[in-house]
């Protein structure tokens, strides 16, 4: 005949210790009977409630850790009074289980350090908690906690924006970040006015926030949407953008918007940061006496993805390339394109805002490969610089 589980309810009792426990149990064997049935039952009930014991535990562990655990059980499975709201908790590595424990019950988290530490002993859990960031929230009971400490997908990840990447190029690189967005919903987000944002009052009505995502890595949270990512690099301009470089912009006669066009142009033309104030230069000569720009960067945004060269900007251009009907082909109109082409780095805005002053109207790639240009004043200079 089987004996019925027994459902032990009882006072909560001082913490046991092994000496303690020990005298209790030969007492209750001296009794006999019922006594005897009843410590059979205690492991046996802390499985069913808890799960399996760790392997690791002694005969003597597994039983006091078990009485203690039945206990205690209404306290594990309710939240902590203290746990309010929600918060990181962040576990260092090599951090000790005590201190960890201690931190959650002085944030709130946990009623109590030692019934806790019985449990992740019990479970062995102790030797599964890990360095990292982990989201404690205001409905977890103390045994959630617990759990939510085992989660190793970090909380936050980080995001790259390269200089001189155009929005698409961007938007495809967030797969790879763990970000649940697709480029789809990015630029889709990247094309809405976020009028919260002071500086987004400066870009046109309808116009994208290409060239509006400062170069940088960026730590974000794991679970942002597509329009929070969008609005927050574009808070992350406004906060990069130094006030003597905006007052150096607004020197030129450019509004931001112009002068974040510019710089994106500069970004694509220039292989090292020492020329972009040159490249600056000529730039404003050229629209100082109404000279077309005729910047290859601006036709190879206006030609797209090159599926045969797998990349947004093609090249070489081809002369046929140059004859591309667009607002973009500074070959063929006058003027700025009609947006940024890229995401121009510091450094190019700081070239548009200071420019050097020289009497240039051209420049050609040296022939080198260094990636530097040759810089000419007039259009014959210009031809003789060309590479043999």
């Amino acid at each position: 005949m089987h004996t019925p589980l027994i459902i032990l309810k009882m006072k909560k009792p001082p913490k046991l210790t092994a000496a303690f426990f020990l005298i209790a149990i030969a007492a209750l064997l001296i009794a006999g009977g019922f006594a005897v049935n009843y410590i059979a039952q205690i492991p046996i009930q802390a499985e069913i409630l808890f799960g399996p014991p760790s392997i690791h535990l002694s005969t003597l562990q597994r039983y006091r850790i078990a009485y203690q655990l039945l206990e205690n059980e209404q306290i594990l499975r309710q939240p902590a009074p203290g746990l309010q709201t929600e918060f990181v908790f962040s576990i260092e590595s090599g951090e000790p289980t005590a201190s960890i424990l201690a931190r959650l019950q002085q944030n709130g988290a946990i009623t109590s350090a030692d019934i806790m530490s019985d449990y992740i002993m019990y479970t062995g859990l102790d030797t599964k908690l890990q360095a990292g960031d982990f989201y404690i929230q205001p409905h977890m009971n103390q045994l959630d906690v617990i759990h939510a400490l085992l989660d190793s997908t970090p909380l936050f990840v980080p995001v790259a924006v390269l200089a001189g990447w155009r929005l698409e190029e961007l938007a495809a690189s967030l797969p790879t970040t763990g970000l649940a967005i697709t480029p789809e919903e990015f630029i889709q987000a990247a094309q809405l006015s976020y009028n919260a944002i002071p500086i987004s009052m400066e870009i046109p009505y309808g116009a994208p926030l290409e060239g509006f995502f400062s170069p940088g890595v960026y730590e974000v949270e794991r679970t942002i949407r597509a329009e929070q990512l969008a609005a927050y690099l574009l808070e992350q301009f406004e906060l990069n953008l130094p006030v003597d470089v905006r007052t150096g912009l607004e020197q030129h006669g450019l509004t931001l918007y112009q002068s974040v066009i510019l710089a994106s142009i500069i970004e694509r033309e220039a292989v090292v940061d020492d020329e972009m104030p040159i490249i600056a230069s000529v730039f404003y000569n050229r629209l100082a006496i109404n000279m077309k720009l005729e910047t290859d960067p601006t036709v190879q945004y206006a030609l797209g993805y090159n599926s045969a060269q797998t990349t947004w900007w093609t090249n070489p251009l081809t002369y046929g390339d140059l004859e591309v009907d667009s607002p973009y082909n500074t070959y063929l109109y006058p003027g700025l394109p009609p947006t940024p082409i890229a995401n121009p780095s510091l450094a190019a805005l700081q070239a548009v805002a200071f420019p050097a002053q020289t009497p240039y109207y051209y420049f050609r790639a040296a022939c080198d490969g260094s990636g530097r240009h040759n810089f000419s004043q007039t259009y014959q200079e210009h031809l003789d610089f060309a590479c043999p």
